[in-house]
């Protein structure tokens, strides 16, 4: 999922890790640096570290990324943050350049997205990785990818390791107890059910 090394642990409240530290800044993505994103991104899609992004969904979704550059404004890397609702924001396509190394980009993304689940009042995030030691470090742990469904639903019924994952689910926060997707490819059985309600009406 990404490529830095582990840092000091993120603060309990993570709003104040915006400003610059050391050698490398974040902010906000905008469309300029869609081609930046897809070029990165892709570049480790080709061994299943990352799923393959489109350049038009990069541009549609570049609102939900966050970059981060060298002092002089070099790119660096990138990361986003994906709502599912109050209930659940994963931290998608985190990576940086291997120059980056040493910079404390990846720490810095990852502190800025979780900021910004903070802002949004989201209870949890979740993510899915190959480096769970790096997150350790961040107040994530390892949970079953079941408990997931939202991120099984939206990405991982589509991923050709769907039966075969390598990758380690991790959680900041209570587990989901609601998900607001459902199936559409997987049979039912392969998943956990989720907790739907019914909505009375006395018209």
């Amino acid at each position: 999922m990404s490529v830095f090394s582990p840092l000091q642990p993120v603060s309990e409240s993570t709003s104040s890790s915006r400003p610059r530290v050391g050698g490398a800044t974040v902010r906000q993505a905008k469309l300029p640096d869609a081609v930046n994103i897809f070029d990165l991104v892709n570049s480790l899609s080709g061994d299943g570290t990352l799923l393959r992004r489109t350049y038009a969904e990069i541009c549609e979704n570049v609102r939900d990324f966050t970059v981060a550059e060298s002092e002089s404004g070099v790119f660096l890397g990138c990361g986003a943050l994906h709502l599912y609702g109050p209930h659940l924001a994963e931290v998608r396509s985190i990576v940086v350049k291997p120059e980056a190394k040493g910079q404390g980009a990846g720490g810095k993304l990852l502190r800025a997205l979780l900021a910004e689940a903070e802002e949004q009042s989201v209870t949890a995030v979740c993510l899915f990785t190959r480096i769970p030691d790096f997150f350790f470090h961040f107040g994530f742990r390892v949970v079953d990818r079941t408990t997931l469904p939202d991120k099984i639903y939206k990405d991982c019924q589509n991923c050709p390791r769907l039966y075969a994952c390598d990758e380690v689910a991790m959680v900041r926060g209570p587990l989901p107890k609601i998900a607001v997707l459902g199936p559409s490819k997987i049979a039912e059985p392969e998943l956990v059910k989720l907790q739907t309600g019914v909505i009375s009406s006395d018209r």
